[in-house]
């Protein structure tokens, strides 16, 4: 009877531990410079922590800043790294970004920033997963004032196997105020 009681209460522990809700840990990164951000990244990555979301704009103490936002569960989530890529020049962007992509890093986010040495910029982060398939991506970028232009490039794009992953509507270096796509393809 005694078993049967033990072992009753172990059940309900275990559904309990079930049902209860996963808990998170965050890290926020605030920064002005691109090379600081990705060292801030790869330090967190490197405690269990991954990439949640980005914003570039002006913060109340740190002027002009790229934030990101890192977390973490009790699950944990394997062994990332990143890079954060910035530019101020469409085909410099997408040149380092498959490189990066070459190298087994995916896109996660984008955001429009001011950088204390290189003016407004689109930045991007890229993770690799040391758990990834091996299959590489391949990137493309756009860049446009006028949306008739970027429906018709999205359209060319779409044709060829590319999905939008990300968009950013600011005024930027790359040419005023623009909407920049970023578009990725599985490469065969």
């Amino acid at each position: 009877m005694k078993r049967l009681v033990f072992a009753s209460l172990l059940l309900t522990q275990v559904a309990a531990l079930a049902v209860e809700p996963a808990r998170f840990e965050f890290k926020l990164l605030g920064t002005s410079k691109t090379s600081t951000m990705e060292k801030e990244m790869n330090d967190a990555a490197q405690a269990g922590y991954v990439y949640q979301s980005v914003m570039g704009g002006e913060t109340a103490f740190g002027g002009k800043e790229v934030i990101v936002i890192m977390g973490r569960n009790a699950a944990g989530s394997g062994q990332k790294s990143y890079r954060l890529l910035a530019a101020n020049k469409t085909s410099t962007l997408e040149k380092e970004m498959q490189l990066a992509a070459d190298t087994g890093y995916e896109y996660k986010g984008q955001t429009v920033f001011e950088s204390a040495f290189g003016g407004r910029e689109v930045a991007v982060i890229m993770e690799r997963d040391s758990k990834a398939s091996g299959k590489t991506s391949v990137y493309r970028l756009l860049a446009t004032s006028k949306t008739s232009t970027m429906e018709r490039e999205l359209a060319g794009l779409g044709a060829e196997g590319f999905a939008v992953v990300g968009m950013t509507v600011s005024k930027t270096a790359f040419g005023g105020n623009e909407v920049v796509c970023i578009l990725k393809r599985v490469a065969e």
